[in-house]
């Protein structure tokens, strides 16, 4: 069983856990088109301010309904964007005033959120944006709403990126010091990405050196991401974006702790009109997908710029809930298994639990390359019922299997389950 490279922060809990909810919510959920809508329309950082800012209220917002929802689900962790690309701060910073507690709610977003979410045992994290479209010292560049401003050159002139480095250090050094997070993820870096005279940033501008020992003083144990442009060997996570791996992800040859980062539709933040939304078995797929690539799947919700999950998205943690009501054995601890998978399945396991996740129903035999004789007992987990390890004479001899093989005798009918699941119980011996 591959077992992935040592980090130095905690993420024994991490691989354990397996499953987690990312929530996007900021300013951006006002105009409810993408998170990214001051950069892709180009809105200017004091029109967006006066437009979105000054009319920030949610009222309806109850962290405790959040958690409630996102521990039923069967997410063990939950990450937020404390700070996104806009600048826009969910607490009460000292270092900046575009903050939440000056908008018309005035109350602090992170505290509460905070108190929910451990009070229903999930482990707490926050997202820190390294772009910020809002402060003055953030040099104009390839994301920036003012990137083709004909004034945007003489704008920069003034304009200090160590300045802003000592920001988000401050910033950050806040956030750990008064929320004691475990995960902490920082995005994000592109230093090659010139546009018009206009560099990229990595960790240069970032200091990202500076910062990384700042965080790893004040919170040693703290899970920390890749995507500060440093060596991969610094990060605890590393973070693939909106793909799917279909292998143990590595890195320089090494698996890897990882974290698949996936949204229930084609936005971060809270789109109204966007209608790309995961089907039941896409979404249950993806778990199971990633944990039996060894990894972490974190699911995002972006809220309502009332405080509310968008109904699509209450159903879509619904189809989890389900689900993870009587599958959750095949995920929590689970990891990649030693043992190949079946045409049309996926293979988790924990121990001497191999657990067989079916896709395509086949009609009555499911053939297991590498379990024959090591299988000591076979059931289905939606409802604890025996699954048949023997074959019938006539069928065997069709079959043309070896002992090397286990065969497994289904019902014709699969089971009403998205996703059916064999628990294989392995013998003590193997």
């Amino acid at each position: 069983m591959l077992i992935p490279k040592p980090t130095t922060g905690d993420t024994s809990w991490f691989v354990r856990d397996r499953f987690g909810m990312f929530i996007h919510w900021g300013l951006y959920a006002l105009p409810s088109r993408h998170e990214w809508v001051q950069s892709h329309e180009k809105i200017p950082p004091d029109v967006y301010y006066e437009k979105y800012f000054k009319h920030f209220n949610p009222t309806f917002y109850d962290p405790r309904l959040w958690a409630r929802q996102a521990r039923e689900a069967g997410m063990k962790y939950v990450v937020i964007t404390s700070k996104h690309h806009e600048g826009f701060c969910l607490w009460d910073s000292q270092f900046t005033d575009y903050k939440v507690t000056n908008t018309p709610y005035g109350k602090d977003v992170l505290g509460p959120y905070v108190d929910a979410f451990r009070s229903e045992g999930l482990h707490v994290g926050f997202y820190y944006s390294l772009i910020d479209w809002h402060h003055p010292d953030f040099p104009i560049d390839v994301f920036h709403p003012l990137r083709d401003d004909p004034q945007a050159p003489e704008l920069n002139q003034n304009r200090d990126i160590h300045r802003y480095a000592s920001y988000i250090r401050n910033q950050v050094t806040e956030l750990l010091t008064t929320y004691q997070p475990e995960i902490l993820w920082c995005d994000f870096s592109y230093p090659d990405r010139m546009y018009k005279d206009f560099p990229g940033k990595g960790h240069e501008q970032w200091e990202s050196e500076k910062l990384v020992e700042i965080i790893r003083s004040i919170s040693p144990k703290i899970i920390l991401n890749n995507r500060l442009d440093l060596p991969a060997d610094q990060a605890d996570i590393h973070t693939p974006e909106q793909i799917q791996p279909t292998e143990w992800v590595k890195v320089n040859g090494e698996p890897v702790v990882w974290e698949a980062c996936q949204t229930f539709s084609g936005s971060w933040g809270y789109h109204r009109d966007e209608e790309t939304w995961k089907s039941p078995e896409q979404l249950i797929r993806m778990l199971i997908n990633t944990v039996a690539c060894g990894g972490n799947l974190i699911m995002n919700v972006g809220p309502t710029s009332l405080g509310t999950f968008d109904g699509r998205a209450v159903k879509a943690l619904e189809v989890y809930r389900d689900w993870m009501d009587h599958h959750a054995a095949s995920i929590y601890g689970c990891t990649q298994s030693d043992f190949p998978a079946p045409q049309d399945c996926r293979l988790t396991q924990n121990g001497n639990k191999v657990y067989v996740h079916v896709y395509a129903w086949p009609f009555r035999f499911l053939t297991l390359k590498g379990l024959g004789g090591k299988v000591e007992y076979a059931r289905f987990l939606n409802d604890g019922s025996e699954v048949l390890m023997s074959v019938p004479e006539w069928e065997a001899g069709q079959l043309d299997v070896n002992s090397d093989t286990l065969v497994l005798t289904l019902p014709i009918k699969k089971p009403d389950i998205v996703v059916p699941v064999i628990e294989l119980t392995l013998k003590n011996s193997v």
